[in-house]
């Protein structure tokens, strides 16, 4: 049943900060956060430029063989040699984690997740199959060969606060957004009401491969072939939603603000189930829900 919702070019950021291309190849998008679109997803960068060393973080880390691309683009923004306060993990999917052990290596810092993408963190767990079935593209056909792990970077590896906050980035809290993963959460700035949404919802059709080349602007519900749990997904857009964000930065597609983002994020929550949901799929039908400690199983 899925389909789009266009957004009009002009809800991407326009004020005289954000969306601004950046020698280091980010998008500025406010004076401390910028993103970088690398292959099929996007990282951020929190903190303002030539911040120096342990005055910024890294929020994701890109698809495999992108080390040298964020590192290179961390290095212009905040100085040579300049190493994060730690990197911000949203999930654990392979094309948020490329780069992660080498980057966490390299700079020697922690990484901070959600307890329940630790299993998927620490060596222990496979996320479950993708389902290709699920329809709208290339991309989806192609999930079958996506790498599920899991990675093994226990040694680095803390848990969020429980109080909410997060680390290294002071007026932000981290909320809870699963269905697309067990522990995936987003991030939420009061002060400015900027959200960075992970894969809750997003703003291209990742499906797509056109889509995904040509970063039309839409605003969509998880990459359907890798969502597990459609009732906790339109749960967390709902959730989302209600903070009536002004910015919102999401895992793949551009960066999107004001009324025009506002209104299709509440068409979005209003309608998950008609705009989000596949036809079909096995998640559908059979979500895959936390049991059993930390688990990720099936639930018949």
């Amino acid at each position: 049943m899925e389909h789009q919702i266009p957004l009009d070019p002009s809800a991407r950021a326009d004020n005289p900060h954000q969306d601004a291309i950046r020698d280091d190849g980010t998008h500025e998008i406010a004076p401390d956060l910028a993103y970088k679109r690398l292959a099929i997803s996007n990282v951020v960068f929190y903190g303002v430029p030539r911040a120096g060393d342990g005055q910024w973080v890294l929020i994701d880390a890109g698809v495999a063989g992108t080390a040298g691309l964020i590192a290179k683009a961390a290095a212009e923004r905040f100085g040579d040699n300049s190493r994060p306060a730690a990197i911000i993990l949203t999930h654990g999917h392979f094309d948020h984690i490329g780069a992660l052990e080498h980057l966490a290596d390299q700079w020697d810092v922690p990484i901070y997740a959600h307890e329940l993408e630790f299993p998927y963190l620490n060596g222990s767990a496979s996320y479950p199959p993708p389902d290709p079935t699920v329809g709208g593209g290339m991309m989806a056909r192609l999930s079958m060969f996506y790498p599920r792990g899991p990675i093994d970077v226990s040694s680095r590896l803390q848990a969020l606060p429980s109080d909410g906050s997060v680390p290294g980035m002071v007026g932000w809290q981290w909320i809870h957004t699963p269905g697309h993963t067990p522990g995936q959460f987003s991030l939420w700035r009061e002060a400015d009401r900027t959200i960075i949404a992970a894969d809750a919802f997003i703003t291209t059709k990742q499906e797509s491969a056109y889509a995904v080349a040509t970063q039309s602007p839409e605003m969509h519900g998880p990459p359907m072939y890798y969502t597990q749990d459609w009732q906790q997904s339109r749960a967390s857009v709902q959730r989302l939603a209600a903070l009536e964000p002004e910015l919102a930065i999401t895992g793949h597609g551009p960066a999107m603000q004001g009324e025009v983002m506002r209104s299709a994020l509440h068409t979005l929550a209003r309608d998950f189930d008609q705009i989000a949901v596949p036809e079909h799929g096995h998640y559908v039908t059979d979500p895959a829900n936390v049991q059993s400690g930390n688990a990720y199983v099936p639930v018949s």
